[in-house]
């Protein structure tokens, strides 16, 4: 069985003991959360497609961690002008254990 979620303006594929790195939420390490946008439920039974969610259907998760992902490096050049900035950027992410998929 496995379920398609919306977190953070994006979709992830999920199934029973996955963990999956998301935009950062706000909870506390060890928290359940449920998550209620199911975009898609396939299972033994068939296949659910959501208009746009899956009406009653939820994914249940842990909060494992809480982290930040690797540095990324931003360089602006301009030839000719003397022109150079460097920047770094940490995305800050949230990952979840999931738990199960109730449809």
């Amino acid at each position: 069985m496995y379920a398609v979620i919306k977190t953070g303006g994006k979709q992830y594929r999920v199934s029973p003991g996955d963990s999956v790195e998301v935009e950062k939420l706000p909870y506390e390490v060890g928290e359940q959360i449920e998550l209620d946008q199911v975009l898609l439920v396939a299972g033994g039974s068939g296949t659910e497609i959501g208009r746009p969610i899956v009406a009653g259907a939820k994914v249940k998760a842990t909060v494992t961690r809480q982290a930040k992902g690797r540095k990324v490096i931003i360089f602006k050049y301009r030839p000719s002008k003397r022109y150079r900035r460097k920047k770094g950027h940490r995305q800050h992410y949230t990952r979840l254990r999931i738990d199960d998929i109730v449809a």
